[in-house]
């Protein structure tokens, strides 16, 4: 799959939350729960990209909370410059609008960064992409930008 590109010319705005959820850059004190959490609910590869987007000053890692308890997270402008991802919001609070305001959101700070365009590295839901940011698939033969991990 290839990564798409995104305009960041006209974003939509960030969408409200519900009353329970609040959304907020990481903090570093929360560093080593986001990572663990990232781990289990998705997967020791993401929870490496999370961790570099802790270590930068701000953050680069949205969480979202209900309460206490992380629910979903994003990285901007982490693995690569301009890139969003990875994302992902747990499975008993999908469908509720959480990515979608996590994904505005960080657009919108890749905006503020100074990019002009934003990319999603191998995206997951291409449609979704597409619907929420009218996103556009590169060219097939431009192979997507990560490399094969080490084993």
């Amino acid at each position: 799959m290839t990564d798409m590109l995104v305009s960041l010319k006209e974003l939509p705005i960030t969408p409200a939350l519900a009353e329970s959820y609040d959304m907020e850059l990481a903090r570093p004190w929360d560093s080593v729960k986001i990572i663990e959490w990232v781990k289990t609910n998705f997967s020791e590869g993401w929870a490496s990209e999370v961790m570099c987007g802790l270590s930068q000053h701000p953050s680069r890692v949205l969480i979202i909370r209900q309460n206490t308890s992380i629910v979903g997270f994003a990285c901007y402008n982490v693995t690569f410059p301009g890139f969003f991802g990875p994302t992902g919001v747990s499975d008993a609070h999908r469908n509720l609008g959480l990515g979608k305001v996590l994904l505005i959101e960080s657009m919108h700070r890749l905006q503020k960064l100074g990019h002009v365009y934003g990319f999603i590295g191998s995206p997951g839901p291409v449609e979704f992409y597409q619907h929420v940011l009218d996103a556009y698939l590169l060219p097939e033969h431009i192979q997507d930008s990560y490399s094969e991990p080490f084993e």
